[in-house]
């Protein structure tokens, strides 16, 4: 995998992103109408927290062989569901007309983890089931099995590092669960996402919003690790592209 820069310094560049474009999304929404959004909606009503990382991936993308046409992130992200008209992912790979990869990019920051956490899980599971219940049904021709991954950014807080206790009134919840934090809670998601190959990829990044700032974070588990997810992709959009050109992928 060729870069211009190593994939340590464009992580580090990604998470600044992230923090600094959350603090002046707060700031500009605290001023401009003169009250503040409730608790961090303000944080998190402006968006593009997470244009770092799909700046990064696209690229990575574009460097390793990709026209840049064929990689969207901007317009054109809509694609047909099977439970409704159609799903706008964050970065899509469509080369000659076939769907190669599509890619989300989420964050979950405090002090509401308990809903908010719920509604990712809801998220995720909705979008891969639709999608694939798409592919079965014919929408992508005539594309082979495309590439999902899913990139999720969580604040390293007291909120989402403290045990949460699970409510069981008729029936126990499964041992992982037991006392497990919000963070192990993404983590355990994303795992049991991919192995059972709702996603092929998926990669969980903490970060803190002391030493954030300045584009520190940790991959508290390595299947899930920035590594394995860029390079799966890679390889996939590497095999997209000598099929399109005649070579069999190896």
């Amino acid at each position: 995998m060729k870069a211009a820069a190593p994939l340590e310094q464009r992580l580090r560049a990604a998470v600044k992103h992230f923090w600094s474009t959350r603090d002046s999304q707060a700031r500009r929404q605290g001023t401009s109408s003169g009250t503040k959004d409730t608790g961090a909606r303000s944080a998190v009503t402006g968006g593009a927290q997470m244009d770092g990382f799909v700046n990064l991936v696209r690229h990575l993308l574009t460097e390793n062989g990709v026209p840049e046409a064929d990689v969207h992130d901007k317009n054109c992200l809509e694609l047909p569901g099977w439970y409704r008209p159609e799903k706008k992912w964050d970065l899509l790979v469509v080369s000659g007309k076939q769907l190669i990869a599509a890619v989300e990019f989420k964050s979950h920051v405090g002090p509401s983890f308990g809903n908010n956490y719920n509604n990712r899980t809801e998220e995720a599971l909705g979008s891969a089931t639709d999608i694939w219940a798409a592919y079965r049904e014919g929408a992508f021709q005539p594309a082979a099995r495309p590439w999902l991954g899913y990139l999720m950014l969580v604040e390293e807080t007291e909120g989402s590092l403290r045990p949460v206790g699970a409510r069981q009134p008729h029936f126990p919840v499964f041992p992982e669960f037991q006392n497990a934090s919000y963070a192990k809670r993404y983590e355990i998601l994303l795992t049991k996402l991919v192995r059972e190959r709702l996603y092929d990829s998926a990669c969980l990044l903490l970060t803190n919003a002391q030493d954030g700032p300045t584009g520190a974070s940790r991959q508290p588990s390595p299947e899930l690790g920035l590594d394995n997810f860029v390079n799966s992709l890679l390889a996939k959009a590497s095999a997209a592209l000598r099929t399109r050109a005649g070579n069999p992928p190896r």
